[in-house]
């Protein structure tokens, strides 16, 4: 059934964010519990065996099913269906989304054409609400190495990003390309300085060397608290997928600068998302074994068009 002429998806997702933040809650966030952190839990398709990227990682994420199962995966009516599995009557999809690329007239371009990419939607379902899927079965330490305890060590080595310790600050310099981190000794223990460790990589990414985003914005300001999303979304996505708390309980102090951004804009947080996902894909790929299995992903430029088309009247 079409959508309404007045919903829009997009501000209905900003809207949801924008609530959460308001109640002082990051949303993106899993409750960790270290007996159950064993295994990637990034959203993936079951049918196709690929994952969902970008905003669709948070979107799917944060949905409850998710939370309460631990069961990452998702698909469409007609994927199920076609596996002989059935949506329950009476359940509600989600809704995720993809780019499409059209073809516009361009006067100052050589040929007259450009190519832009317009944001769609579509509906899934999760693993719960469907009946006869087989059981989910979380990958062992031989599938996914890069879940051993050392794998955040590995990938803070590989970076090439130089780890001074000393002081009582976390951060990292991009003027003198550095992260600095107080002791060991001064976090709870090593899950602590790992993740701090690592969110600090995520704002590494950003060198001109690396992804090349703005890293010059003052403390305070808007740009700062968008970096600091991109970083905090990008860090709890890797820590999710190392088997590490996803969060640093100091840096709620930033929820309340996010709010404004993400209000004033309705896609900012789907910006923010994907810039996460770069990070994301940097900062793992770090690790030699994540780097070896890594492989195009749903929603991404290149398959977009092709996976929505192959799937309809049901897109992935």
């Amino acid at each position: 059934m079409p959508d309404s002429p007045h919903r829009d998806p997009v501000q209905e997702f900003a809207d949801r964010i924008i609530a959460e933040l308001e109640k002082n809650v990051k949303p993106w966030v899993r409750p960790w519990d270290p007996e159950k952190s064993g295994g990637p839990q990034a959203p993936f398709n079951p049918v196709t065996g690929k994952r969902y990227h970008g905003i669709n990682v948070l979107i799917l994420g944060m949905d409850l099913r998710a939370f309460e199962t631990s069961d990452p995966r998702w698909m469409t009516f007609q994927q199920a269906h076609e596996k002989d599995w059935h949506v329950r009557k009476g359940e509600k999809a989600t809704t995720i989304f993809f780019t499409k690329p059209y073809e516009v007239e361009d006067d100052d371009s050589e040929d007259g054409r450009r190519k832009v990419r317009v944001l769609k939607h579509y509906a899934v379902f999760h693993a719960s609400q469907i009946e006869g899927i087989p059981p989910y079965a979380a990958p062992g330490f031989e599938e996914a190495p890069w879940t051993r305890p050392e794998a955040a060590d590995i990938i803070l080595r590989n970076s090439g990003v130089r780890l001074c310790t000393g002081g009582d600050r976390a951060f990292y310099s991009p003027s003198t390309d550095h992260i600095q981190l107080p002791p060991e000794r001064a976090f709870c223990g090593p899950t602590e300085y790992f993740t701090t460790a690592l969110h600090e990589l995520a704002h590494s990414t950003g060198h001109k060397s690396r992804l090349n985003r703005d890293l010059t914005a003052r403390y305070g300001s808007a740009a700062y608290a968008m970096e600091e999303l991109r970083a905090e979304i990008a860090s709890a996505y890797v820590a999710s997928e190392l088997g590490l708390p996803p969060d640093i309980p100091q840096h709620a102090s930033y929820i309340a600068s996010w709010i404004k951004p993400l209000k004033d804009d309705k896609r900012e947080i789907f910006r923010a998302a994907a810039d996460a996902q770069r990070i994301v894909d940097m900062v793992l790929g770090f690790h030699p074994d994540y780097a070896a299995q890594a492989e195009p992903d749903l929603d991404r430029p290149g398959i977009r068009a092709a996976t929505a088309a192959d799937h309809r009247p049901g897109p992935r």
